[in-house]
């Protein structure tokens, strides 16, 4: 079978032949029909050597959705042909907080040699991916597969950051999200669906907040120097109660820390390498509650597919061969993706 994999680091992966896989014991094997690429697949091309514990080759995608098409002799629960979709953060599997679905802050994570499916293991970026089990599989009818796989990270890390902070967003509220790409626009769309919250958004691209509004915004801008006043005035000049920073860089987090109101909620979800200085006293605001959430958990992944079952949520996708997986990289790298690039076999 065709797929895409990381045989050096440093190096753009290679699209290439391996073997199709088998499930043994509780194993099941998945017939790709999307898999998503988001800036974590970049991380990984171009870390250096040593900066992450996967061993290589290994095939990557982590946003994977299709069908069952073998399941191993001890799986359960699941029949083939269902059309499921991916939880990507495998964890060991053994511990308390993977046996309760929240294998995203697994016990021995950083004893392992991967993180979830094409993170250090065979992930989606292929025509077939091997599952170590059926309790990683979220049924997703018919919801077309190119906008399910998404759902796997994009949507689900952008529910479980608002998850953990939905209880400062009741009415009369404000939320700033950072950052309108694949995780953002969705975290758009889940703010107006879950909570009562009035949404302003931020980004460095004049295209994404086209897309910020597209995904029931209430107010969009550009990120410059005077955009905290700007978003301050927003909200009447007290601040936001919660921001979600899906850039994560200095100038990110020097604006988020700028409008959050104090005793707010600043959930820092992009990986874009800023820094945060937390001193007392200092420049973050009294009484805030910083969180860095990390993925979510099964449960979650099942009601975000639910809340795209509904209509609520519809992600952005520029679809790609996976022949053509190096330009979709190349695409991503520029910042030239609407929404999310989804890769498709064939």
């Amino acid at each position: 079978m065709r797929a895409v994999r990381m045989t050096a680091w440093g190096e753009e992966p290679a699209y290439g032949t391996v073997e199709r896989p088998v499930p043994r014991g509780a194993e099941v094997v998945v017939r790709v029909a999307a898999t998503g690429l988001c800036h974590s697949d970049l991380h990984i091309v171009d870390g250096p050597a040593g900066a992450l514990p996967y061993r290589l080759p290994f095939t990557l995608g982590h946003e994977v959705a299709g069908e069952i098409a073998a399941l191993g002799p001890d799986a359960d629960g699941r029949t083939t042909g269902e059309r499921v979709v991916v939880y990507g953060p495998w964890g060991c599997g053994e511990c308390d907080r993977c046996a309760a679905g929240r294998d995203n802050y697994c016990d021995r994570r950083g004893e392992l040699d991967w993180h979830g499916a094409g993170l250090g293991r065979d992930g989606g970026m292929a025509e077939y991916v091997r599952v170590p089990s059926a309790r990683y599989l979220v049924p997703i009818g018919d919801l077309p597969a190119d906008r399910a796989a998404p759902l796997s990270d994009a949507g689900l890390t952008s529910y479980h950051a608002i998850a953990g902070v939905r209880e400062a967003l009741g009415e009369g509220t404000t939320a700033v999200v950072i950052g309108v790409g694949g995780l953002g626009h969705l975290a758009v769309q889940i703010l107006r669906a879950t909570t009562p919250s009035r949404v302003l958004a931020v980004d460095i691209r004049e295209s994404a907040l086209a897309l910020a509004h597209r995904s029931g915004a209430h107010f969009a801008t550009l990120a410059r120097e005077d955009t905290a006043r700007v978003l301050r005035e927003r909200t009447g000049g007290v601040g936001a109660d919660a921001v979600l920073d899906f850039a994560g860089t200095t100038a990110s987090l020097e604006l988020a820390t700028g409008v959050l109101r104090p005793g707010g909620e600043l959930a820092v979800v992009g990986s874009g390498g800023g820094r945060l200085t937390v001193r007392k006293p200092g420049a973050l605001p009294p009484g805030c509650r910083l969180s860095l959430p990390f993925w979510g958990t099964r449960a979650e992944l099942a009601e975000v597919v639910a809340l795209a079952r509904s209509g609520a949520l519809h992600v952005e996708t520029e679809r790609f061969p996976l022949s053509a997986a190096a330009e979709a990289f190349g695409r991503l790298r520029r910042g030239q993706v609407r929404g999310r690039a989804v890769l498709v076999p064939g």
